[in-house]
């Protein structure tokens, strides 16, 4: 050892003192900084893992939140449907009941005018009675008027259409249905109603009605419709048919 220049004893002194050096920085430096880096791992992969848990916690929270925000929508959207739909049929019931009422009152309103307008036609028909009497009295002189109540009969026929208890118009015709309408220029007095109704519920169906209208533009006689027929009594329909014959 001496002849290769080495010393033993102050090798070996250098092999303790490195044996302790190590032994003292193995156990005072490396095992301390070892466990510092493995503290500082395992805290870095414990914030790695906290990190995808709060990544996840958030994407699940987004998630959710997004639902509740689409649940949300719907349920709103939801709710001002069947506001609006409420509001709608109340505003559909309020315009039915107030379009029912104008109707009511039109309704109303016209049969009093139409009521009003007979009350006047049969009072006219009186007074047109009285007149053509009078008028005829003047043309055709005392001696061939003198038979007052023909007179005022022939008138009355001429505004019903009644002769002998029996519907002039119907002669020759026959009729069927469930329902006749009867239009006369002047209202016609019950009586002559009843007449009517007699007349034709013998040739109509069981069951069947008989209504009353009044068109002074017809200017007398009657004007029968049962169903699609229509027999033409009236003075002005007899009027357009000489026009067309002539």
């Amino acid at each position: 050892m001496e002849a290769l220049g080495i010393n033993l004893g102050y090798l070996i002194v250098q092999i303790l003192n490195f044996g302790v050096l190590f032994v003292v920085l193995r156990a005072w430096v490396y095992k301390p900084l070892l466990g510092q880096l493995d503290k500082r791992r395992q805290m870095v992969a414990q914030g790695l893992e906290d990190a995808r848990v709060a990544g996840e916690a958030r994407a699940n929270a987004e998630t959710e939140a997004s639902k509740i925000i689409t649940d949300a929508q719907i349920k709103a959207n939801e709710v001002v449907r069947e506001a609006t739909d409420r509001a709608e049929a109340a505003a559909r019931e309020v315009r039915n009941a107030a379009d029912a009422e104008i109707a009511r009152a039109r309704e109303q309103s016209m049969g009093e005018l139409q009521q009003e307008r007979n009350v006047m036609l049969a009072d006219l028909r009186s007074q047109v009675v009285t007149l053509a009497m009078a008028a005829a009295q003047k043309l055709i002189g005392d001696a061939l008027t003198q038979d007052e109540k023909r007179q005022h009969q022939l008138l009355q026929e001429f505004f019903s259409g009644v002769r002998d208890g029996k519907l002039v118009v119907l002669d020759g015709h026959e009729i069927s249905g469930a329902a006749a309408e009867i239009t006369s220029a002047l209202p016609l007095t019950p009586d002559e109603q009843e007449v009517i109704k007699h007349e034709l519920l013998n040739d109509l169906s069981s069951g069947a009605t008989v209504s009353f209208r009044v068109d002074p533009s017809i200017l007398g006689g009657l004007i029968v419709r049962t169903g699609d027929r229509v027999i033409d009594g009236s003075v002005s329909g007899q009027l357009q048919t000489l026009r067309q014959s002539l």
